[in-house]
Parts: structure tokens; C-alpha cells; sequence
């Protein structure tokens, strides 16, 4: 049965430094949750925690009722965990082409190009060479294509125009997973949720600990 993703009395430290102070929040199956912070919130380490790139050092990560804390990334990655981090997503040595095959369990990235026309003139090229916003949409077709169960992206539309942007929402916000993203603001597009559309849950970090959880329709427009 599938029941999301959370963290329960989660501790960080990042050197002498801690960086979660117990924090607990879950992100719910069929969703999209939203971590909004400024920098320096939690929010990315919040998301690493989720994924194993960061350990813990107090509380637990329960996935669909189990306790992966002690799973290394690989493992959450190949039991249906995607990470999209806010830097280094791709491949940078690799042509773009590469990187959208190697997601794709099949080996056809078709959909990505359906979803993101954008890159289609550049499959030649390596990844590393792309603009910071084509970069962005390689990363997260990589996600589409990777057919995750839960898919964790920090700031997913970074250097996106807004078009692309809101395109962007639309896509992860139509996949069949659990769906968490890492946000400075909730974008306008997550604000609402129409017919047949995934709910959009919110936590809200400060200094490392969550200082509001709701709906996203709670959440005031940034000033």
C-alpha cells in the first residue's frame, strides 16, 4: 500500500552545526508537497535527508510504513526514488541524449522530448554545456521518464522562463508518485487544485524546523 513518504524527529548536523532540530513531516502518496524556506531553512537538507544523501543523526525515514533510514541512495533509488538536486542534476560529460536514455528504464525518451520540445536541438550536445534553464529541463525529464514512485526536486524550475515554468508544475503535478519539491515561494501554479488535479500540501521551514503545515491554499501570497 502505498502511504507517501516522511520524517519523523529528524536530526542533521552538518559539522558542529545542526541543521534539522527534530523536525517531522510527511509528504503523502498521490500529492505534491511543497518545502518553502529562504536559504539557509532546511529545506534542501530536508530533502537530501529523504533521499540518503544526508544522514541522520536521530529520527527515522519511513517509506510506505517502513523505516529506510539505514538504506543507502542507491537502494531508495532503485526501489523507485528519484532526487533532482538544485546542481549538478545531469551528467555534465554526457550529450543530452545520454542522460535522457540512461532515465529511461526502456531506453525510449520520446516522452521527455514530448514534454520539453526545448531540448530536441541539442541532443548532441553535452549536458554541461546547456544554459542553466535547459539544464533544469533535462533533470526533470530524466525524473518523467524515470517512472519513480517518489520523486524529490529541489527548485525545479531554476532559470526556467515562466512558460516553462508553469509547464513544468503542470508535468510533476500530473505524475502518478509522490511528489516533493524544495521552493523559496510556492509558485502560482500549486496554489489551487482543480478537478482530478493532486493536492498541494505545504510545510514551511525556518532554522530548521517546520513552523507551519497545511493546504496550500493557507499560504499567503509572498509580498
Amino acid at each position: 500500500m502505498r502511504r507517501g513518504i516522511e520524517l519523523r524527529a529528524a536530526h542533521v548536523h552538518s559539522g558542529p552545526l545542526e541543521a534539522l532540530h527534530g523536525i517531522g513531516l510527511a509528504a503523502p502518496a498521490g500529492t505534491v508537497t511543497v518545502l518553502l524556506g529562504r536559504n539557509g531553512s532546511g529545506r534542501t537538507t530536508t530533502l537530501r535527508a529523504l533521499a540518503g544523501t544526508v544522514p541522520l543523526t536521530a529520527g527515522t525515514v519511513v517509506w510506505d510504513g517502513a523505516d529506510v533510514t539505514r538504506r543507502r541512495p542507491r537502494a531508495r533509488a532503485v526501489a523507485g526514488l528519484c532526487f533532482v538536486p538544485d546542481r549538478q542534476a545531469v551528467f555534465a560529460a554526457l550529450g543530452v541524449a545520454d542522460n535522457l536514455r540512461l532515465a529511461a528504464p526502456d531506453g525510449d525518451f520520446a516522452p521527455a522530448l514530448a514534454a520539453y520540445p526545448e531540448p530536441g536541438p541539442l541532443l548532441a550536445r553535452r549536458a554541461g554545456t546547456l544554459s542553466g534553464g535547459e539544464q533544469r529541463m533535462v533533470a526533470v525529464s530524466r525524473a518523467l521518464l524515470s517512472r519513480a514512485r517518489v520523486v524529490l526536486v529541489d527548485e525545479p524550475a531554476q532559470g526556467m522562463s515562466p512558460g516553462v515554468a508553469a509547464r513544468t508544475y503542470a508535468l510533476l503535478r500530473g505524475l502518478d508518485a509522490c511528489v516533493v519539491l524544495a521552493e523559496q515561494r510556492l509558485p502560482p501554479g500549486l496554489r489551487t487544485a482543480g478537478p482530478g488535479e493532486a493536492a498541494v500540501l505545504v510545510h514551511e521551514l525556518r532554522r530548521g524546523a517546520v513552523v507551519f503545515s497545511g493546504e496550500a491554499g493557507e499560504v499567503r501570497p509572498a509580498g
